[in-house]
């Protein structure tokens, strides 16, 4: 998501990925390189070095980057797996096609929402956060009938 909000700016270096995300920065070299060898980011060497996407948010979609990282974007295995057993495994048949079903609606909307979409979705989020903070920090209203009130 940090180079999703910092696409067209800079570069990124490790470290500021990993405060911002969280992440131990050994690990996050191990998802950088495995990104860097799809050409999903580039990594640009020196003083003002790091990393940045090769492409804009909007083209990168989450299936992309689940994939290479994680394998088959469902826990149950690939859809041809599922398929197979289906056909193999006939006591079985009807959890399988459950299995198949969950997997095909989470492919469905991780092949249908890009970084840009999440970063779009975080930077709403933060807006609102902030939103919410000031309007607490506002007047508070009194409850205080007028005729009431101390004179």
């Amino acid at each position: 998501m940090t180079l999703g909000r910092r696409y067209g700016t800079e570069t990124v270096r490790i470290r500021d990925i990993a405060m911002d995300s969280d992440l131990p920065e050994k690990f996050l070299e191990l998802i950088l390189l495995e990104l860097k060898n799809a050409r999903i980011v580039e990594s640009v060497r020196g003083a003002k070095g790091g990393y940045r996407l090769r492409r804009a948010p909007a083209e990168i979609k989450l299936s992309e980057i689940i994939r290479l990282v994680d394998g088959p974007l469902a826990p149950f295995g690939d859809a041809d797996q599922l398929r197979s057993l289906i056909v193999t495994d006939p006591d079985h048949r009807a959890l399988y096609g459950v299995f198949l079903e969950v997997r095909d609606a989470a492919a469905k909307i991780l092949e249908s929402t890009s970084v840009a979409d999440i970063v779009g979705e975080a930077s709403k989020s933060r807006k609102k956060s902030k939103a919410r903070q000031k309007a607490k920090k506002g007047p508070v209203l009194s409850i205080v009938p007028e005729g009431a009130r101390s004179k």
